[in-house]
């Protein structure tokens, strides 16, 4: 199932899917547009974000069912994802079931995070920030707070699924109505912005 107006950045940590993203919320069509991220500011979001730091210790497989749980409400739950576009809204998430497929495919195998994905709709446009891992390392640097996944080991395991997670996903008849589209993420951020932009305005919403 594809969800229409609904939109996902992706990419490896220092990619730069939440510089875009600041940058389409000051734009004047952004009324239209309810943004998220994952993991959410719920509960298990906000517990996600601990053990993305480093403060608590989890099996992999847990972190996968977590990360599947705060989606679930990310999703269905009371002002999440389906009631935004429901409600005519336009949706922007940075990152989605994506990430998990590369992060937790790196970290406890493809099989349970394909499983525990497999039913959460797709969205209809898909920005992929392409970027090697010295590159957004050299970009993390600068950052006050670092994560687990943040070295060049994982980066470089976690880029190779995500291109290959894409790939299937293009070969895919189920995901047909999900358009994606690779960028890359080394190209000025004001280019890059107009490439999201030029996407993103030919949506259903803001065409009516």
């Amino acid at each position: 199932m594809t969800l229409d107006n609904f939109v996902v950045f992706e990419g490896i940590d220092g990619a730069g899917t939440s510089t875009q993203i600041k940058i389409l919320k000051e734009r004047p069509e952004s009324s239209r547009i309810s943004f998220s991220a994952e993991p959410t500011e719920g509960p298990t979001g906000r517990f996600l974000r601990e053990i993305l730091g480093g403060k608590i210790e989890l099996n992999p497989k847990t972190t996968a069912f977590l990360f599947a749980a705060d989606r679930a409400e990310h999703v269905w739950g009371k002002g999440g994802i389906v009631d935004s576009v429901n409600e005519g809204k336009a949706v922007v998430i940075d990152r989605y079931i994506f990430s998990s497929l590369a992060y937790q495919g790196v970290s406890c195998g493809k099989e349970l995070p394909r499983k525990l994905n497999e039913d959460f709709p797709l969205p209809s446009l898909l920005f992929f920030f392409d970027i090697n891992p010295e590159t957004s390392l050299k970009r993390i640097k600068n950052r006050d707070v670092t994560e687990i996944y943040e070295n060049n080991d994982y980066l470089t395991q976690t880029r190779k699924q995500y291109l290959e997670v894409l790939e299937e996903y293009k070969n895919n008849s189920h995901s047909d109505g999900m358009k994606i589209v690779t960028i890359d993420a080394t190209k000025p951020k004001e280019e890059i912005a107009k490439i999201i932009w030029s996407h993103i305005s030919n949506l259903p919403i803001f065409k009516s």
